[in-house]
This record gives structure tokens, C-alpha cells and sequence, in this order.
């Protein structure tokens, strides 16, 4: 996949039949394809966090200089994630987050009973109009999505076990239909899985905002340190502790969190993150007393300064860049206008630069290709609902250059769909945002999490967190 200015686009699937997908192999696909779009127009290749995929970035950071490799932020966010609510033994960390993975694990155990029994599910069926939620390991934040839905039939549950009919019939599974019943009455139950969501609500939040092909690599810096804070916030409040005071619960989670971060930050999102105005405004700065400005924060600055050396060989244009960016960030010359100073806050960090930016080119020139970058490879994770939509049991006689021109097709014509103006109107307004699994919804009494939306394809978040246009990039999965 590509995005750019227009948005994104399939470019094309490679049969790997025969194939070692060693480090080589990956590269060599990535740098045809950087070939035929032309080196000088990509800004960064997107790929998730395996070894061998990091292995083939950084070939490809060898080959071209200009050109960096990103870990997708939302793979970085479900790692976290899985290692908090699925450690095991071996972990450092087992001892304080196993409870989590013992809720996950009861809360799986009820689901599975339910389903698997055909009256127990008619009874589900009887109270909840929801459908239960299994886990699928190939979607992002799996285990929190399904306890997320747990939660949200609560009540028919309750009602459903305390009912006539749940202790008459007693066909089969007697015992465990008497443990799934102490299970949902018990309040201390419900209280764990209340802590999960409150503590983890903000990761979850942050792998939907960042699970899109929006515009977003200036803002994931920010998105760290917010998520953090609210994940320790959380903690606290529960643990009845004040700020200052130590939690070896939330030491262990913020140093997973951490190093997942540490593994996945690049400078392209220090340098990312100092080219937006906003950062730079009062009205930001105001809002939280730990808050400084990029220029004055010591690890952006030393990151920041890793991208020049990469984008420009010559020591003159490294030391014309510097001189621009001081003028951005301490409002010299034309930036300390008084519209300049205003808008920073209020306009949208492309807007921002077209309008304020034209005294400094060079800047003007990599901040509106950085501004239009997204941080994870979302539309290309889409494509598997789009494969198995079109090579299906019933269609498994195509071949993998059928199946690619059949998705090359079917990708496109809904990318450019969205932008005539009946996408957002009328009764076909949104149409693909539940992608291609739709004939999911079919099985009988279970939704699987394949269906469930976790990206900003939603309307109401899609205009409220995300505007502006795609520069190139390439992702692949």
C-alpha cells in the first residue's frame, strides 16, 4: 500500500510461493516498489514490529538515506498490551499482572459455555441483544475488545442466571453451569474487570486513534505522554494513592509501556512531533505545568537533530535548516507575527505552515511531507478482510494473480469512493466501514472479533480527531 497526497491506494501483491522470506527477500520487495515510485518522493516505509521486518528496514535505510523505516505504532500499542494482559511465567512481570490474564480467562470460559450450548444460548439470546465476543488473534487489543463487550451485557446476564430457567435445565454441564453462575453474581469479579478497562482505556483509546491512515505522526509524541498519564492516573485512583507516592503496579506496566516505546520511537517522530505549531502555542502549554516546548525538551531535541544529518549530506544546508527551525520555534522574523503566534494553536499544523511558512522553504518543505504521514500500516492490514473476501472456500480456485487484480480493483474504487460527496450522505453514507467481514455477522449467536470496528473509520471520530491530506509513504504487512 501507498498513501499519498490523494490518500492511500493498492499498488500490488507479490506471490511469495517459494520464497524465503528472509530480511534480503523483504527488502528487495520494499526497494522495487520505492523504485517504481521514485526514491525522492518517499518520506518513510511502515512495517510492524517483527525482527526480520525491523532487519529489512534498516537494509533499506542503507540503500536510501532519506528514507526511514517505522514501526507501526498500533502493532508497538498491542504488544503492550498483550504483555500486560497476557504475561507469561517467564516474564518479569508475571506475578503482577497474571490476575489480569485469570480474568481474561474466566471471562473466555463463560463465552465459550454460553455458546457452545444450545440452550444457554437461547437464553443469552432472551436477555442480551448483543452478541458475544471470542478472541481472534489476529486483531489488535483482542482480549480488551472482548472483556469490553463482557461488560456491556452485564445486566442480561445477571438476569439471565438468576432466571428459573437456567437452573431447570440441567442436561448437561451441570457443575459448570453452577461455577459460570457464581461467576456473574460475584461482585469482586466485576470490580477486577472494571479496573482492566479504566486502567487500559487509554491504550485503547490511543490504538484507535492511531489505527487509521490518517495523518498522525506529529501527534504520537503526545499521544505517549497523555496515555501514560491516564494509565497512571488510573491506577492511583484505584490503589487510593496519591501521585508521589509509589505503586509497584504501575511501575511494571509503565516500564512495558517504555520499552515498547523506546523499541518503536524514531526521530522521524521527534522531528515530526517539533514541526507542529500547536506544540508551540500558551494556549497548549498552559493546560498542564509539566509541559514544554520540542526546543526545550532535551530527548526530542537529540532525536530531532538525527533527521538533517540523514536529509542533507552538506554541512551549509544542515546549518540553514537549524537557523530556520530556531525561527519557527522562538517566533523570530515573520513567525512572531501576531496572526503567526494566534493560529498556531487554532489552525491545523499543514494549514498552518502554508499559510505562515513560506520565510522559511526548507522547513516549510519538510513539515508539510512529515505533517501528512500516518504512523501505522492500517490500510494495508484491511486487505486481509479484502483477500478472503474475494479467495474464499467458494472461490479457492483463483489464482494469486486473479485474487491480486480482483483486490487491486475492489481496494481502489472504495478508496476513491470516499471522496465523491454521497460517501457522507444519504443511506450509503460510510458504506465500507465495516470492511469486507460482513458476512460474519451470519454466525449463528457469536460475533467474532473480526467484525468489531477498532479503527477512526467511524464518522464521529474520523472528523473530530483527523484532517489533512496524505504525503507518500509506503506500508506493508
Amino acid at each position: 500500500m501507498a498513501t499519498c497526497e490523494s490518500g492511500p491506494m493498492f499498488l500490488k501483491g507479490i506471490n511469495c510461493d517459494g520464497e524465503y522470506k528472509d530480511k534480503h527477500c523483504i527488502s528487495n520487495f520494499l526497494i522495487d516498489a520505492i523504485k517504481e515510485i521514485g526514491y525522492q518522493n518517499v518520506v518513510q516505509v511502515i512495517t510492524d514490529n517483527a525482527p526480520i521486518c525491523r532487519a529489512a528496514g534498516l537494509l533499506v535505510e542503507a540503500r536510501y538515506p532519506n528514507i526511514f523505516w517505522t514501526p507501526c505504532v498500533v502493532h508497538t500499542l498491542n504488544l503492550a498490551l498483550k504483555s500486560i494482559c497476557s504475561p507469561i511465567q517467564n516474564d518479569d512481570w508475571y506475578d503482577k499482572c497474571s490476575w489480569i490474564s485469570e480474568i481474561a480467562a474466566d471471562v473466555g470460559f463463560i463465552n465459550f459455555f454460553i455458546v457452545n450450548h444450545n440452550m444457554r444460548l437461547t437464553m443469552y439470546k432472551d436477555h442480551c441483544k448483543l452478541k458475544l465476543l471470542s478472541i481472534a488473534e489476529t486483531r489488535f487489543a483482542s482480549t480488551l475488545v472482548m472483556i469490553r463487550r463482557f461488560k456491556e451485557v452485564k445486566e442480561g446476564l445477571e438476569q439471565m442466571v438468576i432466571s428459573p430457567n437456567w437452573s431447570l435445565y440441567k442436561e448437561d454441564d451441570v457443575g459448570k453451569a453452577r461455577a459460570v453462575k457464581e461467576k456473574i453474581l460475584d461482585e469482586y469479579f466485576w470490580d477486577e474487570i472494571d479496573y482492566i478497562l479504566s486502567f487500559t482505556a487509554s491504550i485503547y483509546e490511543m490504538i484507535r486513534m492511531a489505527d487509521t491512515d490518517k495523518p498522525s505522526l506529529h501527534l504520537v509524541y503526545e499521544w505517549w505522554d497523555t496515555m501514560i498519564e491516564k494509565v497512571k492516573a488510573a491506577i492511583y485512583r484505584k490503589e487510593h494513592k496519591q501521585l508521589h507516592e509509589q505503586s509497584d503496579f504501575f511501575d511494571v506496566v509503565y516500564q512495558i509501556i517504555l520499552e515498547r516505546w523506546t523499541k518503536s520511537s524514531t526521530p522521524l517522530h521527534c522531528l515530526a512531533h517539533s514541526l507542529n505549531p500547536k506544540f508551540y502555542s500558551l494556549e497548549w502549554l498552559q493546560k498542564d505545568p509539566s509541559r514544554v516546548a520540542p526546543h526545550q525538551d532535551a530527548e526530542i531535541t537529540r532525536e530531532r537533530k538525527k533527521c538533517p544529518e540523514k536529509y542533507f549530506s552538506d554541512d551549509r544546508a544542515r546549518r540553514d535548516i537549524n537557523v530556520e527551525y530556531a525561527s519557527f520555534s522562538m517566533c523570530l522574523d515573520d513567525f512572531g507575527a501576531i496572526d503567526a503566534m494566534n493560529d498556531r494553536f487554532h489552525m491545523e499544523p499543514m494549514v498552518w505552515w502554508i499559510v505562515h511558512g513560506s520565510s522559511t522553504p526548507n522547513l516549510q518543505s519538510i513539515a508539510l511531507k512529515l505533517l501528512g504521514q500516518p504512523c501505522s500500516s492500517s490500510c494495508c492490514e484491511r486487505n486481509w478482510s479484502t483477500y478472503s473476501f474475494i479467495h474464499s472456500l467458494r472461490r479457492n480456485k483463483l489464482t494469486p494473480q486473479r485474487a491480486e487484480d480482483l483486490v487491486f480493483v475492489h481496494n481502489n474504487l472504495r478508496l476513491l469512493s470516499r471522496k465523491s460527496p454521497s460517501y457522507k450522505e444519504g443511506v450509503t453514507q460510510m458504506w465500507d466501514i465495516g470492511g469486507d467481514g460482513f458476512d460474519n455477522l451470519g454466525e449463528e449467536g457469536v460475533g467474532m472479533l473480526e467484525i468489531a470496528n477498532l479503527s477512526l473509520d467511524e464518522p464521529s471520530l474520523e472528523v473530530a480527531l483527523f484532517t489533512g491530506e496524505d504525503i507518500t509513504n509506503i506500508v506493508v504487512d
